[in-house]
């Protein structure tokens, strides 16, 4: 076994081990994974309510560069925790699986290949490696698997006991850094938790779905403004999180306005318009990016691109009295912020709430089409409808 090999685990688990989203994570640390033991594809499950749930699939066979298989994270695939799948298998006997070749696997094993997944791609899967992510605690906490190897020429071959050995030496490592960023979206979500007792609109499936709506929509503008692959990554990795925490500032908004069933008066409106100064102050002193991101976007998200929003430009975010001015216009507006506007009103809309019924999706679309250029930034519109097939997906996981 090459020592290079070990070494560049080691520069690897240093790198992610900063990185702080969890979908973002485990997204990365499926590639790498891969990348150790040069395999063309694989996918990443979670335990989540005692059956594994599916996260990410890769396949650079079928989508090339990882980044464009991003859409089918966003599906409610599960399976139990027993011996029936290869996966399930796995994590039951918390034991590492080398198959050379699914397709024939002896009847004599409890496990089977689901074989639809190929079938429906058209992809053949041939050699699995299955790894059990255990805790220092001996708990099996998800599963991955790594598909299909290749040699120098491209060609499939089987995995090896060295491709085991170098796979469980990483699993055991990234656990550590899966397991804190875990740690992180459930705090922001108690956070939400603690807004949604004050505001019923404001739910961990809204914020879910708005971090993840943004994170798609940035990537797809960041590309097209020549933004680096190794930039965009690291800005999605605090943009989910900052995105999720939009609204954070409502829970300082008083019930009388927040759950009122009726129209706001003039005073009222005036008085929630502040959720957005509230918010931005809870990262106002602090200098790391993530409180930067998350102060622009909990500050700026109500602005408008023709100028029309709120709350225009603030001297003073701790000043006693907030005196509302102008609204910032176009570019003036962070462009975190411009996103996350258009992905809030987009849930919105599609969303139930007390005073409307959710719009249907296709008038929604043709809704942010006509705000181009008046609520929202154009080529955040166009990078949206760009996305409009994981959008939906997103729509659809979290609903």
């Amino acid at each position: 076994m090459e020592e290079s090999k070990i070494i560049e685990i080691l520069r690897i688990l240093e790198n992610i081990s900063h990185i702080k989203d969890i979908d973002t994570l485990l997204e990365q640390v499926l590639f790498e994974a891969r990348k150790i033991v040069n395999a063309e594809a694989g996918s990443v499950f979670l335990i989540k309510d005692n059956y594994l749930s599916f996260e990410y699939v890769q396949n650079d066979f079928l989508y090339g560069n990882y980044e464009n298989s991003s859409d089918y994270m966003y599906t409610k695939k599960k399976i139990p925790v027993d011996n029936k799948s290869i996966a399930g298998y796995a994590a039951l006997t918390k034991k590492s699986l080398i198959i050379d070749d699914v397709y024939n696997i002896s009847p004599n094993n409890p496990y089977s290949f689901n074989r639809r997944f190929d079938k429906l791609s058209n992809y053949i899967t041939k050699s699995v490696l299955t790894v059990p992510l255990i805790n220092n605690r001996e708990k099996v906490i998800g599963v991955f698997q790594i598909i299909n190897p290749t040699d120098k020429n491209g060609n499939v071959i089987s995995f090896t006991d060295d491709d085991s050995f170098l796979a469980d030496l990483f699993a055991k490592q990234a656990v550590i850094a899966i397991e804190k960023a875990i740690m992180t979206r459930e705090i922001i979500l108690r956070m939400i938790s603690i807004a949604e007792l004050r505001d019923p609109q404001e739910t961990g499936a809204h914020v879910n779905r708005v971090g993840a709506y943004s994170v798609e929509i940035y990537k797809n503008w960041a590309q097209k403004n020549g933004i680096t692959d190794k930039i965009i990554k690291y800005n999605k990795d605090i943009l989910r999180i900052a995105a999720m925490l939009h609204d954070v500032g409502k829970v300082a908004i008083s019930d009388s306005i927040l759950k009122k069933k009726g129209k706001l008066s003039e005073n009222e409106y005036g008085k929630m318009k502040l959720h957005t100064i509230y918010g931005a102050r809870l990262f106002s002193n602090s200098g790391s990016e993530w409180d930067d991101m998350a102060r622009e976007i909990t500050l700026n998200h109500h602005e408008r691109w023709d100028g029309n929003g709120y709350p225009g430009y603030i001297n003073d975010l701790n000043a006693k009295k907030i005196k509302f001015k102008n609204g910032k216009k176009g570019d003036q507006i962070p462009i975190y912020a411009r996103i996350v506007a258009l992905a809030d009103v987009f849930d919105a809309l599609m969303s139930q709430r007390w005073y409307k019924d959710p719009w249907p999706e296709q008038k929604v679309f043709n809704f942010i089409l006509a705000e181009s250029g008046k609520h929202f930034d154009p080529s955040v519109v166009e990078s949206f409808i760009q996305v409009k097939e994981r959008i939906i997906s997103i729509w659809g996981k979290f609903s």
